[in-house]
């Protein structure tokens, strides 16, 4: 379909004022306001005290609170235990409740990890053996809290569980397969971006992928960058088929596959995927127990999920090879260059109108 002007004039308008690169200070100050009128004045207190040091160079985070009853019994806890109950990924509940028994969940402590402890079947979350109290206490988009029934213990160790799963061989830019229905709709899952900060690539959504599939409907993975990442794009309507295209995978991978998928992979390397890109791939690893594509962490894992479509936040924009970049006589957009050195034709749905775009 082609582009519509007041569309255009959205993603714009998104691109050139979003400048955030950490935690809105206002964020932080409505997260404690909320933990003080929802009962955990200790936490409250703490995250005004620990904020700078635990959260300044994150984008996103989920803080696990113990009750107040929990900081009176234990004293005055130390940095390091209190850094335990801080992830610098944005986990939603559905997110946590999809986590297999013995998924790492990392830190902002870089060598410290929690575990997922919740046994098959039961939809009440564990970590550390700790369970998880009811829905989220503060939940904007970047910072999410939960609440927990007391501090993790620190020393805590399980044993390795085997992973579930294998590698996605058939995750391929093909067009022969995993239909899903006749009928399909991007709604729920923009607005959903739109509300967590993922605007731009909500408006894609919205705009591109419903012509490109052709009416039908497939299982997908959506890699979708954090709005102030995209603003060096602004205006750059011809590297739009390009920066979303590259960002979606023809096959639905979830958090729980990703675990699966890397913790298998007998190279230790990560796992390979074909994107909607032609010729271009994305390698999912983990690092530290940080998941990255590309090199490019994970912020917020399964943002948006259902049946046939996953979304998951990312920190930065997936970018083509450098050496496509670096193709031609050093004059002019070296990215369109390089697109259309590496791209070739686009893939696209059998019998679809090119003209669309």
């Amino acid at each position: 379909m082609a582009f519509q002007h007041t569309t255009l004039l959205l993603i714009l308008t998104i691109l050139t004022t979003t400048t955030t690169t950490a935690l809105p200070p206002e964020t932080l100050t409505n997260a404690a306001d909320t933990l003080s009128n929802s009962g955990y004045v200790a936490m409250s207190l703490t995250l005004n005290l620990v904020q700078d040091v635990l959260l300044s160079h994150h984008t996103s985070a989920t803080i696990f609170t113990p009750p107040d009853s929990s900081f009176a019994d234990s004293g005055q806890p130390s940095l390091s235990l209190l850094s335990l109950h801080f992830s610098p990924l944005a986990f939603s509940q559905s997110s946590l409740r999809s986590l297999p028994y013995g998924t790492k969940i990392p830190t902002v402590d870089a060598n410290t990890y929690l575990t997922v402890t919740t046994p098959s079947a039961v939809s009440l979350v564990s970590i550390n053996d700790v369970r998880i109290v009811g829905s989220p206490i503060f939940d904007d988009g970047s910072l999410i809290i939960f609440a927990i029934e007391k501090f993790f213990d620190a020393n805590f160790t399980v044993a390795e569980a085997p992973m579930a799963g294998g590698k996605l061989e058939h995750c391929t830019a093909s067009f022969g397969g995993d239909v899903i229905s006749s009928n399909f709709s991007f709604h729920d899952g923009a607005n959903v971006l739109i509300s967590r900060g993922y605007s731009v690539m909500a408006a894609f959504l919205n705009l591109q992928l419903l012509g490109f599939l052709g009416g039908q409907r497939y299982a997908l993975t959506v890699f979708a960058p954090v709005d102030e990442v995209m603003v060096d794009y602004s205006g750059s309507f011809p590297e739009y088929n390009s920066l979303f295209l590259r960002h979606v995978l023809p096959c639905k991978v979830s958090w729980r596959d990703l675990v699966s998928v890397v913790d298998v992979d007998d190279e230790g390397d990560g796992s390979e995927f074909d994107t909607y890109l032609s010729g271009f791939k994305v390698r999912i690893s983990r690092s530290d127990g940080t998941f990255k594509v590309n090199e490019v962490s994970i912020a917020f894992p399964d943002m948006y999920y259902t049946d046939w479509f996953v979304v998951h936040g990312i920190r930065e924009v997936l970018s083509l090879p450098k050496a496509a970049e670096e193709i031609g006589d050093g004059e002019g957009d070296p990215f369109d260059e390089g697109e259309k050195r590496i791209s070739g034709r686009m893939l696209v749905a059998a019998d679809l109108d090119r003209s669309e775009f």
